[in-house]
C-alpha cells in the first residue's frame, strides 16, 4: 500500500492572463487560459484543499491579482487555516490592492526583479519603465510593513547583473528566491545558462550567504541549484535534498482545473482535471505521479545511474531534467557532476 502524502506546498496559477511577455515564461502567459476556473469553482477547490491538509498556497498567473475574485480567493485560503501568498511582478499593484493583501493576511509578496539595470529588466519583460515600478512597489510594500520577498530567474541576459540586483535589494526584503529558466513555454535553449555559469550562480549564493547575515538578505536557490557539491554547503533552504518533491510535498494548479505534481512541469505531466474528478481523488490515485512516488535507482539515467548519491537525489529536479533531457530522473544541472567534469578536464590538461 502507497503512503500518504500531503501537498504541504501548492503553486496555483489563478489566471493566465498577464500585463507582461517575460521571455522566460514557462508558460507563456498573456492572454487568459481557455475555461478558466469560476470564482465558486475556485472557491470550492480551497476546501478541497484544506480537506488535504495544505498548507501553503501561492497564488500565482499569469498575474495572479489581474483575476477577478482573486482577493476573494485568498481570503478563504487564509480563512479555511493555509497560509497565502501572491507572486506579481508589481505591475498592476493598486494602494486598494495593496490594503486587500494585508486584509488577506498573506504571509509573503513575492516581487519579480530580474534585472539589476533598467534595460535588462525592461527588455526581459517587455514593458519599458517595469524595472522602476518592481523598485517602487518593492519599497511601498516595506513602508506599509508587508513581508516581501524577490524572485529572480537567471539566464545568459541577466547572469552577470546578479551583484547588481543584490545591492538593489540589500536590506530591503524578508528573502531572494534565484532560480534558473529553462528551456518551457517562450524560453530559448540557447539562453540558459552554461553549466559552468550555473556553478557561478551556486557560488555567487554561497558568498552572499556568508558575507550577509539572513536578517540584511536571506538568500536561496530554488529548484536544482545547491546540493551534492563537494565544496558548496547546500544554498536551498531545506537543509537535505530528498529528491523532487512534485507529488510527494508539491502540488501545481492550473487556471483551468489541471492538476500537476509541479507547476513548472511540462503539461505532459497533468495527471487529471478537478472538474472531471475531485482534487482527492487525483492526489490520492495509486498511479498517480509515480515518476517521483514511485522511483527507484533503476529509473536513473545518464549520469545518475552511477551516481553514490541517486538512491536520495532520485535524479534531481524534475522540471530541469524532463525539459533538457525530455525525462525524469537525469538532471545535467548537477553541482557534483559539473565539479566531477571539471577535476577530469583539469587532469587532461595535466596529463
Amino acid at each position: 500500500m502507497r503512503k500518504k502524502y500531503i501537498p504541504l506546498s501548492v503553486a496555483w496559477e489563478l489566471t493566465l492572463s498577464c500585463n507582461m511577455r517575460c521571455m522566460h515564461c514557462g508558460s507563456s502567459a498573456g492572454t487568459t487560459r481557455d475555461k478558466e476556473l469560476t470564482t465558486t469553482e475556485a472557491l470550492n477547490l480551497c476546501s478541497q484543499l484544506a480537506d488535504l491538509h495544505a498548507k501553503y498556497i501561492n497564488l500565482t498567473g499569469g498575474e495572479a491579482i489581474l483575476r477577478k475574485g482573486w482577493y476573494d480567493i485568498s481570503k478563504a485560503i487564509k480563512d479555511l487555516g493555509m497560509e497565502v501568498s501572491v507572486l506579481s511582478n508589481g505591475l498592476a499593484l493598486t494602494d486598494t490592492m495593496i490594503q486587500q493583501l494585508r486584509n488577506a493576511g498573506v504571509y509573503a509578496i513575492a516581487l519579480s526583479l530580474d534585472g539589476g539595470t533598467p534595460h535588462t529588466h525592461d527588455s526581459i519583460r517587455g514593458v519599458p519603465g517595469s524595472f522602476h515600478t518592481c523598485l517602487d512597489r518593492l519599497k511601498q510594500l516595506r513602508e506599509e510593513n508587508l513581508p516581501v520577498t524577490v524572485i529572480t530567474t537567471v539566464h545568459k541576459r541577466n547572469f552577470h547583473e546578479l551583484p547588481l540586483i543584490r545591492d538593489l535589494i540589500l536590506g530591503k526584503t524578508k528573502a531572494w528566491q534565484i532560480q534558473i529558466a529553462v528551456p518551457i513555454g517562450r524560453f530559448p535553449t540557447n539562453l540558459i545558462v552554461s553549466k559552468e555559469e550555473f556553478y557561478a550562480v551556486a557560488l555567487f549564493i554561497a558568498a552572499t550567504r556568508k558575507r550577509y547575515s539572513v536578517r540584511e538578505l536571506a538568500v536561496m536557490g530554488a529548484h536544482s541549484i545547491g546540493y551534492h557539491s563537494q565544496i558548496i554547503r547546500n544554498t536551498m533552504v531545506s537543509p537535505v535534498w530528498k529528491g523532487c518533491q512534485a507529488g510527494i510535498s508539491v502540488l501545481g494548479i492550473q487556471s483551468n482545473g489541471n492538476i500537476k505534481g509541479c507547476l513548472s512541469l511540462p503539461d505532459s505531466f497533468i495527471e487529471g482535471n478537478i472538474r472531471q474528478k475531485p482534487l482527492a481523488d487525483i492526489w490520492n490515485d495509486q498511479k498517480a505521479f509515480s515518476y517521483t512516488r514511485d522511483c527507484t535507482p533503476s529509473d536513473l539515467k545518464n549520469q545518475c545511474a552511477t551516481c553514490r548519491y541517486g538512491r536520495s537525489c532520485r535524479g534531481g529536479c524534475t522540471t530541469v531534467s524532463a525539459s533538457l533531457t525530455g525525462a525524469p530522473h537525469c538532471d545535467p544541472y548537477c553541482l557534483r557532476d559539473i565539479e566531477m567534469y571539471m577535476i577530469a578536464k583539469e587532469e587532461r590538461l595535466i596529463s
